[in-house]
């Protein structure tokens, strides 16, 4: 399995931005690459995902608009840039991987997982 370490979190004022950051132990290049965030008390919940091979992306209803995914190839590190954040936005945010096996969503069963990165907005 890929290792995946997220940096980026912090705490931020609702309306504000931060970009996360996944740095991938390995080339990822035919990769279906995520963020998944969770919230106490909540499940888990995609917010986005990339194939890595053609740069296509996927957004959960509740983000699309105000986060986008994207990735550096050169250094493998996937970004998640989010704007306009809400208070409900708050939540431990996972990087998250899979080799890309003809599918690619939110909520794909990614099988490898970061230590998470928390994201607060008050």
């Amino acid at each position: 399995h890929v290792q995946l370490v997220e940096s980026g979190g912090g705490s931020v004022q609702a309306g504000g931005s931060l970009t996360l950051s996944c740095v991938a132990s390995e080339y990822t290049r035919d990769y279906c690459m995520g963020w998944s965030r969770q919230a106490p008390g909540k499940e888990r919940e995609g917010v986005a995902a990339i194939f890595t091979l053609v740069g296509d992306t996927y957004y959960s209803q509740s983000v699309k608009g105000r986060f986008t995914i994207s990735e550096d190839k050169a250094k493998n590190i996937l970004y998640l840039h989010m704007t306009s954040l809400k208070p409900e936005d708050t939540a431990l945010y996972y990087c998250a991987a899979k080799p890309y096996g003809g599918s690619c969503r939110v909520d794909a069963e990614f099988d490898s997982w970061g230590q998470g990165t928390q994201v607060t907005v008050s």
